[in-house]
């Protein structure tokens, strides 16, 4: 998989972002030169597993939308995969030429792409690749380097804090996202080497039914009770991230055990300042977004659209047209990039004690 940025449109770049928290958005925009609206369809998969999806594609991808003068609808399907099918049906039925998704599951979301294409709809799988498949563009970060820059992430924590064999917690992501899959063969192509020489010891290591924080923090804490002597943990996200916090904090063991996680949420980025999590990997969702939204106006304006590299579907045996873009890792020393970028604010992350802690790490 190439690692690659796609810059979108000036007028993508320059769209602001607005708050919006429905579980569906829509907007109006001009006729097209052949006197047929263009209309964009996209679903969200939930706001459970990560508060990504509504805090931060929606209004990016709406904003970007309407930048461009686009005719859309946003609906979030809350991890409902029922809801998810009749969703797609409506949007069809509704005129829209473009449908973007980000699965639920493969299965379900093979049986929506294939029924778009069916109807002459365009499709873009957005985040999450659906294996098997019939999506014609797929747009996402490299998800084999997130879980690379988690894996590095946590050996340098462990370094760091001068760790002898230490036992190493995996908590995995949902088994049914494929992305889970890239980020544990990106984490696991770095742990992996350190396990068999006997620098790591492998510990627990399980994956997390669609991403739920709740069945994370049961699965965690039945993993401490089988191996108290846990001394790092590589958490495929800020969410899961937190469940094992609060059992390593029942315990009075949180901030001596490393922990990493991703999305840099506010709540993740709090974490890190706290010295409960080592680091995060952040994706600058709006880039994204914007990447997206740019190729979905493209397609919804029968145009060809941009990709900068290619991701095989093992399951589909195809190589899908992809956009891809860049993560980075953040620790404690550059939480600032993340705010300096505008994906979270000040005011948010440095709320009650984390005013001090924000003013110590130099954060503006």
């Amino acid at each position: 998989m190439r690692k690659g940025l796609l810059f979108a449109t000036a007028a993508m770049s320059a769209a602001l972002l607005t708050t919006a928290t429905a579980c569906s958005s829509s907007g109006t925009g001009s006729d097209s030169a052949g006197g047929k609206k263009p209309k964009i369809g996209v679903i969200l998969p939930d706001s459970k597993s990560s508060v990504r999806w509504e805090t931060a594609d929606r209004p990016y991808l709406a904003a970007a939308f309407k930048a461009a003068g686009m005719d859309y609808d946003i609906q979030n399907a809350e991890g409902d995969k029922q809801a998810f099918q009749t969703i797609a049906d409506q949007m069809i039925t509704n005129g829209v030429n473009v449908l973007v998704i980000v699965n639920l599951d493969s299965g379900t979301g093979k049986a929506v792409l294939d029924k778009a294409k069916a109807q002459g709809v365009a499709t873009i799988d957005y985040d999450r690749l659906t294996l098997g498949g019939s999506a014609q563009y797929y747009v996402s970060f490299d998800n084999t380097q997130v879980g690379k820059l988690q894996g590095q992430g946590l050996a340098k924590c462990l370094g760091d804090m001068g760790a002898k064999n230490p036992v190493v917690a995996e908590l995995n992501g949902s088994p049914t996202d494929n992305n889970a899959t890239l980020f544990a063969n990106g984490y696991n192509g770095v742990l992996d080497p350190m396990y068999a020489s006997g620098q790591y010891t492998k510990g627990p290591n399980q994956s997390v039914p669609d991403w739920d924080n709740a069945q994370a923090q049961t699965i965690f804490e039945q993993m401490y009770t089988s191996r108290p002597d846990i001394a790092g943990v590589l958490a495929a996200n800020d969410g899961l991230a937190n469940a094992a916090i609060a059992v390593l904090r029942k315990n009075h063991r949180n901030g001596q055990v490393p922990i990493t996680g991703q999305d840099a949420t506010v709540q993740g980025l709090q974490s890190i300042l706290a010295g409960d999590q080592c680091m995060t990997v952040y994706k600058a969702v709006k880039k994204e977004a914007d990447a997206a939204a740019a190729l979905a106006v493209d397609l919804a304006h029968g145009k060809k659209g941009q990709s900068n590299s290619t991701v095989h579907d093992p399951t589909g045996n195809r190589d899908v047209p992809s956009a891809l873009l860049t993560p980075q890792a953040v620790f404690k020393d550059n939480i600032q990039d993340v705010v300096t970028d505008g994906y979270v604010t000040k005011a948010q992350l440095c709320t009650g004690d984390y005013e001090a802690l924000c003013t110590k790490a130099g954060i503006k």
